[in-house]
C-alpha cells in the first residue's frame, strides 16, 4: 500500500466544502503563494508518513457530524502532488460511504491527477488570478497546468466550487470581478463561487519559521467592500 505525507488534520471543518468535514492537509506544494497560510506544507519531505488506513479511521471518527452534506476534503499543500496516494485514499474513504472533495491550487497536474479527480465527488478550485502575469507573481507558477485541469473537470462533469482571494488595492475592483466572471464561463459545472477576504493571520507563522512574508504591508480586506463585490460575482445556478 502506498504511503503518503501528511501535514495536519482538521476536524469539524466548515469552510472546505459542503457541510461539516474532516480535512486532510497533505504535505508538499509546487506553488509559493504570497498569502499561503501553511508555508510549512511546501516541502515534500516535511510532515509525517501516513497510511490510507489511518485516514479512513480518522474519517470514520468524524462521521457522526457529516450529516447529508458533509464528508472529507483533501487539501494541502497541493493534494494532487501525491496523486497515487490520493487516489487510494479517496477510493478507501468513498467505500465507507463518505463524500470526498479535492481542494486544488490549479498549479499541478500529472498522470495520476485525472483518476483522482474522477474518483472524488467534487473539486474546490482556487483561482489565484485570471491574468497570467499576476498569477505567476502570486504563486511562482504559470497557468500551464490550470487549463488542462479545467478541461479534465469539464470532461468529467465534476461539480466545482470556485475560490478567489480578494486583496485590498490589488484585485478588489469591479473590473477584476468582471474579468473573473468572464474567466469562469469556461468552467461548465460550477456550483458555487466564494470570494475570500484576505487577512494577515499567517504573519506570525512566517515570523516563527524565520520566513519573509511578502504581503506584510497589506491590510485585511474590508468586509463591507467584500460583500459589495460578492453581489457582482457570477454564480452558476
Amino acid at each position: 500500500m502506498t504511503k503518503g505525507r501528511l501535514h495536519s488534520i482538521e476536524t469539524f471543518g466548515a469552510v472546505d466544502g459542503p457541510g461539516i468535514r474532516t480535512v486532510f492537509f497533505l504535505q508538499g506544494c509546487p506553488a509559493r503563494c504570497a498569502y499561503c497560510h501553511n508555508p510549512d506544507s511546501w516541502k515534500v519531505d516535511g510532515g509525517r508518513d501516513v497510511e490510507v488506513e489511518e485516514l479512513v479511521h480518522r474519517a470514520k471518527r468524524g462521521s457522526a457530524y457529516y450529516g447529508k452534506e458533509g464528508g472529507v476534503t483533501f487539501s494541502g499543500g497541493e493534494p494532487l502532488l501525491q496523486g497515487e496516494f490520493l487516489l487510494e485514499a479517496i477510493k478507501a474513504i468513498k467505500a465507507e460511504g463518505y463524500h470526498v472533495a479535492i481542494d486544488t491550487s490549479g498549479t499541478y497536474l500529472d498522470e495520476h491527477s485525472e483518476a483522482a479527480i474522477a474518483a472524488a465527488d467534487m473539486v474546490l478550485l482556487d483561482i489565484k488570478h485570471v491574468d497570467p502575469v499576476e498569477f505567476e507573481n502570486l504563486t511562482g507558477r504559470t497557468q500551464e497546468k490550470l487549463f488542462p485541469l479545467i478541461e479534465i473537470i469539464n470532461r468529467l462533469e465534476k461539480p466545482v466550487w470556485i475560490r478567489q482571494v480578494i486583496m485590498p488595492g490589488y484585485n478588489d475592483t469591479e473590473e477584476y470581478i468582471a474579468s473573473l466572471n468572464e474567466f469562469l464561463q469556461q468552467i461548465k459545472t460550477i456550483e458555487k463561487v466564494e470570494l475570500l477576504g484576505y487577512h494577515a493571520m499567517a504573519v506570525k507563522k512566517y515570523n516563527k519559521l524565520g520566513m519573509e512574508y511578502r504581503l506584510k504591508d497589506m491590510k485585511p480586506m474590508n468586509k463591507a467592500r467584500l460583500q459589495e463585490l460578492k453581489k457582482l460575482t457570477y454564480m452558476c445556478k
